[in-house]
């Protein structure tokens, strides 16, 4: 391969060469004898024609070699002009082998190398634009010299406007510090408050780094930013939730408590007393299960807005728990804080006793209420609290719709209450539920008929706990349901027992709790044992009060009928101290009546009451439904239920509540022609005669 270099000395050469040819040519014809002939006029035609051609030949030849030089370079100012312009799309065409091919050579591979360098920069931009996260590139000096499409958005700057700003004065700065320190604060913290062009506040996380070079045009830092406006509007509002109840807006216990510890300390600096009422509300428990859990919120909403709307102002209000609310008002005097616990409590129990308006119906509710003094009950939040508490439940076992002050018996009772509710726990495994039967009687002839299963608990220590104590209780742990489960395989186990001493041991009556028949498995189950047990439903029967029976009239009534189609007998207990009206009953599959034993007590000495019982008595004939009264426990109310033409009594005149075994020597000796209550109804039968003869 020959250099340019070489091919300018070969070219000048052979130029060279062809003029010295020609002068030589020239010349030995001028030295040539025969030359002369041509001397004269023809020779300075001869000599300029021969310069000439040698110059025209010359030319070419410098003519033909400069157009391909030109050629090359203008290929190769082509192909620079296209790359300074950004366009390395087209090779750069390598057409020689001298130093312009070199060239050439050299231009492709930087063409090369700035199309691969492009395209690097192409997706690293398009990285950074597809990320959500705002990226900064600073100097040295804080001043940006890139940002993505992200920071764009986030600032509402463009590009152009971010390049060359400092990157200092994108972020709130309230204390004024510098531009520096600013950034080290702000990547030290992690967060800071950017500020877009229109003013607004963006709270950011920022972190940072910096670019590690040995270039120091590439020297500065790397920023990321990201929009946490989401981030920090849940932290405030679980702050919130921490602290505040999310239905009724009030503090909640936590809240409270820390109020009202701030309280007693300024009550017990200054002397002063401070009063806390405790509120929980009477019966709601059956808004929700009447009405369902919204209405009872909406209830609660309502309920908050009627407290504070009689409330002292700086008084604290705060929701403890479910229908359980609370408040106190501090700074009191002590000779004034009983009367201004006593005017505000009249208030409030005015206050909720209007009509709370749920799902287009008046509902009306009462709350009762308990309270306790700092220093005199308590000086510290958990005892303060515990005593009110107290009283509030010793209101609410007297009927509720009161306040009562706290005393120290009421702590026992409290304390009574718990231990009871924590053993009631283990009763079932520890064996320590007893059923006992309570015989039905025929008041025509006195035979035993049926009798009702009646629950005990046999608690060690303690003796026989009521069941008014224990199936409150079991209610609100949502134990009744394991209760009632093991009741209704107890009862059936005794029956199948009874039935193989006597031909007709009458039939079994259980009670029914509200619980138990808002269960979706409460057919089955009742299916499950009594097939488990083999004992037909139809010598069960279920009592369910008046109130279970209207909470949810609709729900009840195709339940009940399930149950009547099973083959059950369903009687409702304490009629007449509930709400159903005669129209209502004639709904329900009701087949028993059970007078309350609070009409029956006073029924043969006060008229009002024996109008009452004989009115229930005769309803119960017109419809065809059996009467029982209960609580029978003297003659005189058995000769007026007698003369009533009650159907069927049940009380202690009949005696104590008795064992499974004890009720079958009864239905055995009643077999066998030896009634237990044949001298009762001797009497009665005497009398009958003699007014028959009179």
């Amino acid at each position: 391969m020959l250099s340019l270099k070489t091919k300018y000395a070969v070219y000048g050469a052979s130029i060279a060469l062809v003029l010295a040819v020609a002068f030589t040519v020239v010349f030995v014809v001028l030295l040539e004898p025969r030359a002369a002939q041509l001397r004269g006029d023809a020779l300075p035609r001869f000599i300029v024609f021969g310069a000439v051609l040698a110059i025209s030949l010359s030319s070419l030849l410098a003519f033909l070699y400069g157009s391909r030089l030109v050629r090359s370079l203008d290929r190769l100012t082509s192909s620079a002009e296209r790359i300074t312009a950004g366009d390395y799309t087209q090779p750069v065409q390598i057409l020689r082998t001298d130093e312009l091919g070199d060239l050439e050579r050299t231009v492709e591979q930087m063409r090369q190398r700035l199309a691969q360098t492009t395209v690097t920069k192409n997706y690293l931009n398009h990285v950074l634009n597809s990320m959500s996260d705002a990226v900064f590139v600073a100097a040295l000096d804080g001043r940006v010299k890139l940002a993505n499409e992200a920071a764009c958005r986030l600032t509402g700057l463009s590009e152009e406007a971010l390049i060359g700003r400092q990157l200092s004065t994108l972020l709130d700065n309230p204390g004024g510090r510098p531009a520096a320190e600013q950034l080290r604060l702000a990547r030290d913290v992690g967060e800071a408050v950017l500020r877009t062009e229109s003013g607004q506040t963006i709270p950011v996380s920022f972190s940072g780094s910096d670019i590690a070079t040995d270039d120091p045009q590439f020297a500065g830092s790397i920023f990321v930013a990201r929009d946490i406006t989401d981030r920090k509007r849940a932290e405030r509002r679980i702050r919130y939730l921490a602290r505040y109840d999310a239905l009724t807006k009030v503090p909640n216990r936590m809240q409270f408590q820390h109020l009202l510890q701030q309280a007693i300390a300024r009550g017990l600096r200054s002397h002063s007393v401070v009063a806390m009422l405790y509120l929980d509300m009477d019966h709601f428990k059956e808004v929700n299960d009447t009405f369902g859990h919204a209405a009872g919120d909406r209830v609660l909403e309502v309920l908050t807005e009627r407290l504070i709307s009689v409330l002292p102002p700086d008084t604290v209000i705060g929701r403890l728990a479910g229908d359980e609310f609370a408040l106190f008002i501090d700074g009191l005097a002590d000779s004034e804080a009983a009367a201004a616990v006593k005017q505000l409590s009249a208030a409030i129990l005015h206050s909720v006793g209007q009509a709370f308006h749920v799902n287009q119906q008046e509902v009306f509710l009462t709350v009762s209420i308990g309270a306790a003094f700092c220093p005199r009950d308590a000086e510290n939040v958990i005892d303060l609290i515990r005593n009110a508490d107290a009283a509030m439940y010793y209101s609410k076992q007297n009927g509720g719709n009161t306040c009562v002050f706290y005393s120290p018996e009421m702590n026992a009772a409290a304390v009574e209450r718990l231990m009871l509710k924590s053993k009631l726990k283990r009763a079932l495994e520890r064996d320590e539920l007893v059923v006992r039967y309570m015989p039905k009687v025929d008041l025509l002839d006195g035979r035993i008929v049926g009798a009702e299963a009646l629950l005990r608990w046999r608690l060690p220590g303690h003796g026989d706990i009521p069941p008014s104590q224990f199936i409150p209780l079991a209610e609100e742990n949502n134990l009744i349901l394991g209760v009632g489960e093991w009741v209704l395989n107890r009862v059936c186990l005794d029956y199948r027992t009874l039935a193989t001493l006597v031909n007709d041991p009458g039939r079994i009556a259980l009670n029914l709790s509200l619980k138990q028949l808002r269960q979706a498995s409460f057919i089955l189950q009742c299916r499950s044992v009594f097939e488990k047990h083999q004992v037909s439903p139809t010598h069960l029967e279920l009592e369910i009060t008046e109130t279970t029976l209207m909470a949810d009239p609709k729900r009840t009534i195709g339940m009940l009928r399930e149950l009547r189609d099973l083959g059950v007998h369903l009687a409702i207990d304490d009629f007449g101290t509930g709400y159903s009206s005669l129209s209502a009953l004639q709904q329900f599959p009701i087949g028993t009546l059970k007078i309350d034993q609070s009409f029956v007590r006073n029924a043969d000495t006060i008229s009002s009451d024996a109008t009452l019982v004989r009115t229930i008595i005769e309803m119960g004939r017109s419809l065809g439904i059996d009467v029982v009264a209960e609580g029978i426990e003297t003659p005189a109310q058995l000769a007026f239920l007698r003369a009533s033409h009650c159907h069927y009594g049940q009380g202690r005149i009949f005696g104590d509540p008795c064992t499974a075994e004890t009720l079958a020597g009864l239905l055995i000796a009643q077999e066998a022609g030896n009634s237990s209550y044949a001298g009762l109804f001797a009497g009665f039968a005497v009398a009958q005669e003699a007014a028959a003869s009179a």
